[in-house]
């Protein structure tokens, strides 16, 4: 129970309820009207420092650190399966002002995974996610998308490296078609390849090659097609 000043003692009774109904340091459990129950520690009729908080109405739980009042710190949100009296682990990481933000890994399902960063709710800086599929991207993030420099690994075994923006292939990149041997290095935009160049990559150990090699092509006069295009550049100036 808070301690009452004696300069407070002469306060209406309702105020001296008020001031001793304040929450402060570790508590047991306690119940609200809407269902939600907590068990922890608190500053200020807040909830702060560590402390469990189920949610009555959708059956989560957090299981963590606090700070005025908000999920701040390490923590694990948790939700009840449907028709069973289990949880599972939905978000296991830091948090802060009640939000992911930080390192964390949370579990859309058991086969689709992200582990890396967080801020405010979103995917964001370095992170690796495990699809469904099997595919599995690793590199940067903004906002849930990928975005930066990363790696995707896709279940048959092809993977694209290079630059991401605002999730597809944006800038230069190489894509590798392990199953036909054969490596794509060029330039992306909203995902589509533009400009490049394609070659033998990995041939002889290729599941399913093409059925000739790509042909090796030399200029015979490197110097003679430079001067030509300076000329035809120069004269579409001039």
């Amino acid at each position: 129970m808070p301690y009452i000043k004696p300069s407070q003692k002469n306060l209406p009774f309702s105020a001296l309820l008020d001031l001793k109904s304040q929450k402060c340091g570790l508590r047991h459990t306690v119940f609200s009207a809407s269902g939600n129950e907590y068990c922890g520690e608190w500053q200020d009729n807040k909830k702060h420092g560590k402390g469990t908080q189920v949610w009555g109405k959708c059956g989560a739980i957090y299981n963590g650190e606090w700070k005025f009042g908000k999920r701040d710190g390490y923590g694990t949100y948790s939700v009840l399966l449907p028709g069973k009296k289990e949880y599972e682990r939905k978000y296991c990481g830091r948090w802060k002002n009640g939000k992911k933000h930080g390192y964390g890994t949370y579990f859309y399902s058991n086969s689709e995974v992200y582990e890396g960063g967080w801020s405010e709710d979103h995917r964001s800086g370095w992170g690796r996610m495990y699809y469904q599929n099997g595919d599995m991207y690793e590199g940067e993030w903004l906002k849930d998308k990928n975005h930066g420099q990363g790696i995707i690994r896709f279940a048959n075994g092809n993977w694209y490296e290079g630059t991401w923006g605002d999730g597809k292939k944006n800038g230069n990149g190489r894509f590798c078609y392990s199953d036909k041997g054969q490596l794509y290095e060029g330039f992306w935009v909203d995902g589509v390849a533009k400009c490049g160049t394609l070659s033998d990559f990995g041939r002889d150990e290729a599941p399913t090659p093409t059925k000739y090699p790509i042909p090796q092509i030399h200029l015979v006069d490197m110097q003679l097609v430079l001067r030509e295009a300076q000329s035809a550049y120069l004269g579409h100036y001039s």
